[in-house]
């Protein structure tokens, strides 16, 4: 749906995952072998994948100010549920937070998140205000306040359905 760039650093790993769902044509990427494979899922773990990537949506939603489309088991569950460490690189001594556990998707989320909490960037991962599409993207608007993922697209609708409404 967008044409926007990817989410800078582990954060577009968390806006491929939430836009596995395209909501207008009900098109779910996690159905194929293909799909699960891009994020190491095993068949076995689909619907826990699932249940992490609409807990994902709710708060991009919520981010773009926007409520939850459905209830979900809150983000900050999820999370708590996938320890983390620091990692300290002994050649130039930065740290970063990793997950404890390398494999599951949950865990390289958590860590995804964490590291951008700490950049400042997660509050700019946002999903798309129109009802069919909630399309994450990463909001590169100096303000911070883009609404949709494509103001072509999702922004152009909306604005003719809210001219169209006034006659």
């Amino acid at each position: 749906m967008s044409e926007r760039s990817p989410a800078p650093g582990g954060l577009a790993l968390v806006q491929s995952l939430v836009n596995t769902l395209d909501i207008e044509s009900g098109a779910d990427s996690l159905d194929g072998v293909e799909g699960r494979a891009r994020f190491g899922i095993a068949q076995d773990e689909l619907e826990q994948a699932r249940e992490l990537r609409e807990s994902l949506r709710a708060a991009l939603l919520a981010h773009a100010g926007h409520p939850a489309h459905r209830t979900v088991t809150p983000l900050g569950e999820l999370l708590a549920r996938a320890p983390l460490v620091v990692t300290v690189d002994p050649g130039d001594g930065s740290a970063a937070l990793a997950p404890a556990d390398e494999g599951p998707l949950l865990s390289r989320v958590a860590a995804a998140v964490a590291q951008a909490l700490v950049e400042g960037t997660w509050i700019r991962l946002k999903a798309c205000e129109a009802v069919d599409c909630h399309w994450a993207y990463y909001d590169r608007s100096p303000a911070g306040r883009g609404r949709w993922c494509s103001m072509q697209v999702c922004g152009a609708r909306a604005k003719m359905r809210r001219y169209r409404a006034k006659d």
